[in-house]
């Protein structure tokens, strides 16, 4: 039996609500607005990048948050919630969810510390994985769900511009819940998400991140010109 913040969101969209250094959505009230803008629009969840945004939006809703970090660490690629002090500093901001990096790339802290930290703080483990194998190891290690936000990021996962519906496949076909996440960037892919079986569907940056989706706009139509 799946724990209680996994039970509401079981079915529902979850928004990455992010923006990268140097964005002009950084700050942490327009954080706080596009997660508005988000439940607004019918989001169950939200993913959020750091303490202070978590904090914030927490203030202003009462749905589930996963909340993780993203800093770089000296002789790691690990850069998603690497360290128990940066779980123990995302769960005590308000999140529900931890989310960490949970791949199987040489790391400072091993998946089930992180996972012991998460749990010791009162809140769930939520590991990001790029390959079956690592979504079997962070189950074994206590994870309480995982997501398939790491695969293209690892040497081991396929290198895809579209979701990876393989490994979505496949956690499906060996009984693992999992949250379906990686460019899921239209409705009709989020569906299909629901479809293989995910437990809840993540999508970030087709909804709040306005300079990648202009992105892909600018660049079809430099394309379709340079073509004629």
């Amino acid at each position: 039996m799946l724990p209680d913040p996994l039970k509401t969101l079981k079915g529902q969209l979850i928004v990455s609500v992010q923006a990268d250094d140097g964005s002009p959505l950084r700050g942490t009230p327009h954080i706080v607005a596009l997660s508005r803008a988000a439940l607004l629009g019918g989001a169950g969840g939200l993913r959020l990048r750091s303490a202070s945004d978590i904090a914030a939006v927490r203030a202003v809703t009462g749905v589930p948050i996963i909340g993780l970090t993203k800093q770089s660490h000296l002789n790691t690629e690990i850069y998603i919630t690497a360290t128990p002090d940066e779980v123990r500093g995302v769960a005590a901001a308000g999140a529900d969810l931890v989310a960490f990096d949970g791949t199987d790339l040489p790391r400072p802290f091993s998946v089930a510390e992180l996972v012991r930290a998460a749990h010791d703080a009162g809140v769930l483990a939520m590991a990001d994985i790029s390959t079956l194998a690592e979504a079997l190891s962070a189950y074994k290690a206590g994870a309480d769900i995982v997501g398939t936000t790491m695969s293209g990021y690892t040497p081991h996962s396929p290198q895809l511009p579209a979701p990876d519906f393989e490994l979505m496949a496949q956690l499906r076909e060996a009984g693992l819940p999992f949250i379906a996440e990686g460019r899921l960037n239209t409705p009709d892919l989020a569906a299909l998400a629901q479809q293989l079986g995910a437990w809840a569907v993540v999508v970030g940056s087709a909804i709040t991140r306005p300079d990648h989706v202009t992105r892909w706009f600018a660049d079809a139509l430099r394309a379709e010109k340079e073509q004629h």
